[in-house]
């Protein structure tokens, strides 16, 4: 059985408005909350958790509840990357339609800022960017829909993140941006970046279309 539950909150930067998807698993209740953020469609998901003396246990993708909300089902690949020395960004990076990627973005070892920016020219968020930091401790996940840039730096020493791709790579679609483009004007933590040669030369947005 699956109960929906919608809640509306004000926390921090941005308006919550938590979509709690609830399943019951052996008399458990077995929540998931997909949290609204400043840009549409992009969702921080923030995992409940079943707890004993042993540890607990929660949920990390569920396909119901990803298609009730209306997100990308169908996982492609995952991914992971690992980042030695804190202070490296990987990003802004997107694919093009009809390849266009949708991601679930998790920390699974120290912690990350992570970014999403609005590529969409007919939202009204366009050229927009939320950041949001991932954990190890908290395990929250963030949702990237198709149509926007994608990157994080890493907060710690050896820094790994997984990630869900819902389309498969491919380097012919493939694009990006840099991380201090003044076209987004994005707030990074930690100046300055360790950057790869790629990242660090994309061209600038107004030179050509997303």
């Amino acid at each position: 059985m699956t109960v929906v539950i919608t809640v509306t909150a004000v926390s921090g930067r941005w308006r919550e408005n938590e979509r709690i998807m609830m399943t019951s698993l052996n008399s458990v209740v077995i929540a998931m909350r997909f949290v609204e953020t400043e840009l549409g469609d992009v969702y921080l998901v923030k995992l409940e958790r079943f707890q004993d003396d042993r540890g607990f246990f929660a949920e990390t993708f569920q396909m119901e509840k990803f298609r009730e909300q209306g997100l990308e089902t169908d996982i492609a690949q995952v991914n992971v990357s690992y980042n030695i020395r804190k202070g490296v960004i990987r990003g802004l990076h997107f694919q093009r339609p009809p390849r266009a990627q949708a991601k679930l973005i998790r920390c699974t070892s120290g912690s990350i800022f992570d970014v999403a920016v609005d590529l969409r020219p007919s939202s009204p968020t366009f050229k927009g960017w939320v950041g949001v930091t991932l954990t190890t401790e908290e395990r929250d996940m963030l949702y990237v829909p198709e149509g926007m840039a994608h990157g994080y730096q890493a907060l710690e020493d050896h820094t790994e993140v997984e990630y869900l791709a819902f389309e498969l790579w491919a380097p012919e679609t493939e694009g990006g941006y840099k991380y201090d483009d003044p076209a987004f004007g994005i707030r990074w933590p930690i100046e300055p970046p360790i950057l790869s040669k790629k990242d660090g030369g994309w061209a600038p947005f107004e030179e050509r279309s997303a």
